[in-house]
């Protein structure tokens, strides 16, 4: 997704979070209209979902968290080459986008301004289980995006709709192997980033009800970065942005701005 993409100019990046059958479109479509009338924004699909799933058999793919948040951050950096765009925002969305914002910041300081991550940006352990994969119905996804607001009543059309979306596009080839390579605790491993030399100012935001990861995994990495901020933002669960979207513009550009 593009909106209004100029040469040289300071945008906003959204990376998507990490769930199975997301893709940027519908992770982002609460808060899309706002944001792209006060930034330029890119919000692609990050590899292994969407329309970046790897659907050739047998294809080589990266091996764990680490791999996956590193060759997400080369394909942003690739995309921001074709857009013309020297510096911009980033908006990670949890063990997805919020671990390839901090790739990128460790790789690319100079290309960044200002992130912003949400819940925990992958810094927590694996779950304990894949989700949806091991019981792949509508019905476990339905389950499963559930757990990432914090009162499902208040969203249950979205949920329905979404659940109907991310059954198809998890189930199209090559995504569950993908799905799969994302969370596998490989030995070996590339080493983790370290935190502490990202000198990017980051704002670390955390629901207060996220069901997926406790406040503390965002309170732990704060405390790891030098130019980090903390902020629980009330009522919200892992999804701030579809249980609060003008609060999450709001500090959004808040802070982008400063």
């Amino acid at each position: 997704m593009t909106e209004q993409a100029t040469a040289g100019d300071t945008g906003l990046v959204l990376l998507h979070g990490g769930g199975p059958g997301v893709d940027a479109a519908s992770n982002w479509a609460t808060v899309w209209p706002r944001l792209t009338s006060r930034f330029t924004c890119l919000a692609p699909d990050l590899l292994g979902f969407g329309a970046r799933i790897t659907d050739v058999v047998g294809a080589e793919r990266p091996r764990g968290p680490r791999a996956w948040a590193r060759a997400r951050a080369r394909q942003v950096l690739e995309l921001l080459d074709r857009s013309g765009m020297t510096r911009v925002h980033l908006v990670g969305n949890s063990a997805a986008g919020g671990a390839a914002a901090l790739a990128l910041m460790a790789e690319a300081p100079e290309r960044v301004g200002h992130a912003v991550l949400m819940g925990g940006a992958g810094t927590g352990p694996l779950p304990a289980a894949v989700p949806f994969y091991d019981r792949p119905t509508r019905e476990s996804m339905r389950a499963t995006l559930a757990r990432l607001v914090a009162d499902e009543g208040a969203h249950r059309e979205l949920l329905d709709e979404l659940a109907d979306l991310r059954v198809r596009q998890a189930l199209r080839s090559g995504a569950e192997a993908d799905f799969r390579a994302m969370f596998a605790d490989v030995a070996g491993q590339p080493p983790p980033v370290d935190l502490g030399s990202i000198t990017c100012p980051v704002l670390a935001l955390h629901g207060e009800h996220d069901h997926v990861a406790p406040v503390e995994v965002s309170a732990r990495l704060v405390e790891a970065l030098p130019y980090g901020r903390f902020e629980v933002v009330a009522g919200a669960g892992h999804w701030i942005h579809v249980d609060r979207p003008k609060e999450f513009c709001d500090l959004v550009e808040d802070f982008v701005n400063t």
